[in-house]
């Protein structure tokens, strides 16, 4: 009739691309489902196996730090003060 013509919307002349509606359709409420499940799994998902933990940084820290006082490039004062830092963490 008058005005907007409703069977060919997207491209005008109808030439058969609709049937690629179901599609976009699929992509578009895929796309927040696998956003969602890549944040739950980044939130909730244990470290890697050959990844460090806390205590393994937190002993070469220390070592890197004992190296230095026998180095004598730290006064007994700054190591005894660094070594309280790593040790209450």
């Amino acid at each position: 009739m008058y005005g907007w013509d409703h069977g060919n919307w997207m491209f005008g002349d109808g030439g058969g691309w609709m049937i690629f509606g179901w599609l976009w359709m699929a992509l578009i409420g895929l796309v927040p489902i696998l956003l969602a499940f890549a944040l739950f799994k980044y939130l909730f998902s244990s470290p890697k196996p050959g990844a460090p933990s806390q205590e393994t940084t937190r002993r070469a820290a220390l070592d890197i730090l004992d190296e230095a006082y026998a180095r004598g490039d730290l006064t007994r004062e700054v190591y005894l003060q660094k070594r309280a830092d790593l040790n209450t963490k």
